[in-house]
């Protein structure tokens, strides 16, 4: 095979066949790794804009559209420059490394500082997938430089490595990326594996097709790139921590990025926060955390009033209209029978905390997905004191489950259970849909015993959602009473809560007995209000019930 003097050929010339196949193997190998690299940017994106905007289904449409398109723009675009392939890979991989590298703090500051979001969000996976186009084209051309062949033969050898590269960058992401490191430096380090694995394999196995001052800069690229990867590494806490503050308006003690979402405690600076690192979840933690001293009963109190729990980047729990908020979901379910109860969802302990109060509480079972969650409501100050360490009652037993998974296999054993408390996410997100369909409440009805209750929030009553998970009750022959109470104004969340009490019989709304109720509970006065509240926001056409092929 001749060679032109502009031509690529690897450095193995005094051994034709063994090194013409160790170099078309590293190669394979500079494409399997490429691959890797970017699939896991096409799942920081798609995971980034599901945690920041709760709606996955739209954000990996988005990504997964935008960045297939740009793909094909890449590949034809790469035409123009196989006539020096290597150059135009080191090229390209540099970029990629940078832009796929830095994707993450780009996308989170401009949903903090400059909005929006989605169109940054375009941007980020145009420009992605154009330079992942543009690779095939070019390894191809690269393999074909050392030692030509069949191109049916090339093109299925340089796809399998291809594909296999994406199945072991889509299985690190979940399970070593993601709980290991989290989404910014994971895709930091993923960004300088791409630059080394495919800028300085190709230059090296191809140092003869640039000039050596080409060959310089080059070398200098990949480099810098590696540099300003390192440096934002080192700046990922404090740029975290600065975003956060910057998002939540308040002095953020303690945040975490669990398997399933991030975890955002703020609040009273005084309360020294919960260390997980212990469970593998890395904590970012705030200047002056180990000098905090031990706080006080009454620094205490003024903590759990002014905690704030964000669960991915939503508030969950506000100190100061929890108790109001935990007496309405729970309390008019508890009138009647409730020896056993089951709460699904609520880690954080405070619904466990609420039915703890009404005498005649023999169990509680809270089935949690989180166990970071869990965690919390066990070791933090602030939430201890609202939650009256219910975890740690011998009354209480917590599972770390899917309330989904969980409540099948407790339908099949025959479990039963007085009262149901469903404190689970809103059903506006993606991930709490499931847990408001046909068939979970299907499941429900299983475990309920002949008079038991279920009281579900699902969300703001003038919400379609809410009218949605109303009919969907009835559909699976239970019954309902629909109550709204308006929110604390001082937290940011809704406007107002939505519950449904429901049962198979008609469900009685009315207070507690309890002498021990919380400050939040309802009289018979506010009960009546809030139905009304509710009435007034019924639809008036009835919404079909949501199922798990069709969520409402």
């Amino acid at each position: 095979m001749n060679h032109s003097a502009g031509s690529s050929q690897p450095p193995t010339e005094g051994r034709p066949a063994d090194g013409r196949r160790a170099a078309r193997l590293l190669v394979l190998l500079a494409a399997f790794v490429c691959a890797a690299c970017g699939l896991v940017y096409e799942l920081e994106l798609v995971a980034l804009g599901s945690y920041l905007l709760g709606d996955s289904v739209t954000q990996a449409s988005v990504v997964l559209s935008v960045m297939v398109f740009a793909m094909g723009v890449g590949s034809l675009l790469a035409k123009r420059f196989t006539r020096r392939p290597a150059t135009s890979f080191a090229l390209v991989e540099s970029a990629l490394a940078l832009v796929g590298g830095l994707s993450v703090l780009l996308l989170y500051g401009c949903f903090v500082w400059v909005g929006h979001y989605r169109t940054a969000l375009v941007g980020v996976a145009l420009l992605i997938g154009i330079l992942i186009g543009a690779e095939i084209p070019l390894l191809m051309t690269l393999i074909q430089r050392i030692r030509r062949q069949e191109a049916g033969r090339a093109v299925a050898d340089l796809f399998a490595a291809d594909y296999v590269g994406a199945l072991v960058g889509g299985l690190a992401f979940p399970f070593l990326l993601l709980p290991m490191l989290g989404q910014a430096t994971g895709a930091l380090l993923t960004g300088a594996v791409n630059a080394v694995a495919g800028a300085v394999v190709v230059l090296w196995l191809f140092p003869r097709e640039p000039s050596p001052r080409v060959r310089v800069l080059l070398w200098g690229l990949c480099g810098a790139v590696l540099v300003v990867l390192a440096v934002a590494a080192a700046l990922t806490g404090a740029f975290e921590r600065a975003a956060r503050q910057a998002l939540y308006g308040a002095p953020i003690r303690f945040s975490t990025q669990s398997r399933y979402q991030d975890i955002v405690l703020t609040g009273a600076a005084r309360v020294p926060p919960p260390r997980t690192a212990s469970m593998g979840y890395p904590p970012h933690e705030v200047p002056g955390e180990g000098s905090q001293p031990a706080s006080r009963p009454a620094e205490d109190a003024a903590a759990a009033a002014s905690l704030r729990m964000y669960l991915g980047g939503r508030l969950a729990v506000c100190g100061a209209d929890q108790a109001r908020y935990h007496a309405a979901l729970v309390q008019p379910a508890l009138v009647g029978a409730h020896a056993r109860v089951l709460v699904l969802g609520g880690g954080d302990g405070l619904a466990a905390a609420e039915a703890l109060r009404e005498p005649g509480v023999r169990e509680v079972t809270v089935v949690e997905i989180d166990p970071a969650v869990v965690h919390l409501g066990r070791t933090d100050p602030a939430l201890t004191r609202m939650n009256r360490n219910a975890l740690a009652d011998p009354r209480v037993r917590v599972v770390t489950a899917d309330a989904f998974d969980w409540l099948r296999t407790a339908a099949r054993g025959g479990q039963r259970y007085d009262v149901v408390v469903a404190d689970l996410p809103d059903p506006g997100l993606d991930e709490g849909r499931k847990l408001y369909t046909q068939e979970f409440y299907g499941m429900v009805h299983r475990v309920l015993a002949p008079d038991g209750r279920l009281a579900v929030h699902a969300g703001p009553v003038a919400a379609d959602a809410f009218w949605a998970a109303e009919a969907t009750l009835r559909s699976t022959g239970l019954r309902t009473a629909e109550y709204a109470v308006p929110a604390d104004r001082s937290c940011d969340g809704p406007t107002d809560w939505g519950f449904i009490l429901a049962s198979v019989g008609a469900p009685r709304l009315r207070p507690p007995t309890s002498s021990d109720a919380s400050p939040g509970s309802l009289d018979a006065a506010a009960l009546r209000i809030a139905v009304t509240l509710a009435d007034l926001r019924r639809p008036a056409h009835q919404p079909a019930p949501s199922t798990l092929l069709n969520p409402r």
